[in-house]
């Protein structure tokens, strides 16, 4: 059995990574590479593969899901199109790329391209990986595999430089003659890439020009990989909601608020402290203009100025506890209420609201330092929504939420921005987060006696 030369194996992590939940699997994050016969799509996964050597990396080829041929097949084989999606078992690929995302190493299928079969007694063993790089000129093709990645990268290159290129692979490397190789890319090759892979060129997130030869644009993809790498799961799927960066003073502050021992004033000590940090997170979240200053020294200094349209609005009671730190990040700022009684997950009815009656013309820190049902929080917004605020210029806060709460509010508002500085694993059947931190109101207004 041949093992997998893709993966590279480190002991770096994030801070993130290193406090996750040993039980909850990461999902790997899926690339696929397209381009035209030789356009370089090797090289270029080979040079990202190096370059994110600190993360465990497994490269799988489109071409080991070739179906073997037929001994008919095999008679005619100057005949057999090689560049058409039928040559290619996609149904099995489909199969490959799920396993590995959920989380299960893949037997995959060695192929001979000189006998054009499959080498029935040995496979390449592909092992669960944090980047699933996928390889092929058709793996746009379907509309099923494309959905199974998080980034799409077309290489695109000179056709003669492919063709070049092509003769001297297939020669060298397959045994052929020039002569049938330039018969089969008159005849198949490139009508297939006419038909095929230059149509599925839309379907691309980034187009690299050259190929390999273009390392620029193979290290801005790398340094996104990397952004990507660190961040919670959902934030892939939700590009609106950000995770605060996790250090260990951060970890160290959650580690307190969440001991059910600590005692209230240190428990509201603590949670103003990481309220601070996600509402100044928020803040950095909002437009801004340039400006220039004189210092003391007479000297010209550009910066920016802060946003003046500027509202905070807490759900009632829980969301009052940040209303300080927004308070003391932004002087004299308007804040308003909204009270929603829920029963359960399912009742919820709207109670008081007052709200600032120009709301309409600002930006709004929605404040409440718990995300569970969504439910709540999806109601709020709602009415903010109705009060003329564009959903774009609502800025949700909180210091803790469940991945039930962040489906729920970005599936039905995908506008609007989340800030929080943790997600927890789930919620239990009494709709609570967990781990979580209880019920966060009364253990900080101190009525949970």
């Amino acid at each position: 059995m041949e093992k997998a030369l893709g993966p590279h194996f480190s002991g770096f992590r994030t801070p993130s990574a290193a406090f996750a939940d040993a039980n909850a699997p990461r999902q790997p994050f899926v690339i696929g590479v397209s381009g035209g016969t030789a356009s370089g799509k090797t090289t270029v996964c080979d040079m990202i593969i190096q370059q994110l050597h600190d993360h465990r990396v497994v490269l799988v080829n489109q071409d080991s899901f070739y179906r073997g041929l037929t001994p008919e097949e095999s008679k005619r084989v100057h005949e057999y199109n090689f560049d058409h999606p039928d040559a290619f078992d996609t149904e099995q690929l489909l199969d490959c790329i799920q396993k590995l995302k959920s989380g299960h190493s893949y037997q995959v299928p060695i192929y001979d391209f000189k006998t054009h079969r499959r080498c029935s007694d040995s496979f390449r063993q592909v092992n669960v990986s944090d980047v699933i790089i996928l390889e092929g000129i058709l793996v746009f093709h379907d509309r099923r595999v494309r959905n199974l990645m998080n980034m799409k990268i077309f290489v695109d290159t000179d056709a003669d430089v492919r063709l070049a290129r092509r003769i001297r692979r297939d020669t060298v490397e397959r045994g052929r003659d020039v002569n049938s190789v330039l018969e089969q890319y008159a005849k198949f090759v490139k009508p297939a890439f006419d038909d095929f892979i230059l149509p599925s060129k839309k379907y691309a997130d980034v187009i690299i020009p050259r190929g390999g030869d273009n390392h620029v644009a193979i290290d801005l993809i790398v340094q996104h990989l990397r952004t990507k790498l660190g961040q919670h799961d959902l934030c892939k799927i939700y590009p609106n909601v950000t995770v605060s960066q996790s250090t260990f003073q951060i970890r160290g502050m959650h580690t307190l608020i969440r001991d059910r021992e600590i005692s209230k004033h240190d428990f509201v000590f603590y949670s103003d402290r990481l309220i601070r940090l996600v509402v100044e997170h928020g803040l950095g979240d909002l437009p801004f203009n340039e400006k220039q200053v004189v210092t003391p020294t007479g000297s010209v200094y550009t910066g920016v100025d802060f946003c003046k349209k500027l509202c905070g609005v807490s759900i009632v009671r829980s969301g009052e506890s940040m209303e300080n730190a927004l308070r003391a990040c932004c002087k004299g700022i308007k804040i308003g209420k909204i009270l929603i009684h829920r029963d359960g997950d399912n009742g919820k009815q709207l109670i008081y609201e007052k709200l600032p009656k120009d709301i309409s013309e600002r930006h709004v820190l929605l404040l409440d330092p718990v995300l569970a049902t969504g439910n709540s929080a999806n109601q709020a917004i709602e009415l903010l929504i109705q009060k003329g605020v564009p959903e774009s210029h609502i800025i949700f806060l909180n210091l803790i939420s469940a991945p039930e709460g962040i489906h729920c509010v970005c599936k039905r508002f995908p506008s609007l921005k989340i800030v929080t500085s943790e997600i927890d694993v789930s919620l239990n059947e009494e709709y609570r987060v967990i781990p979580g931190m209880g019920e966060f109101g009364d253990r900080y207004f101190g009525t949970d006696d």
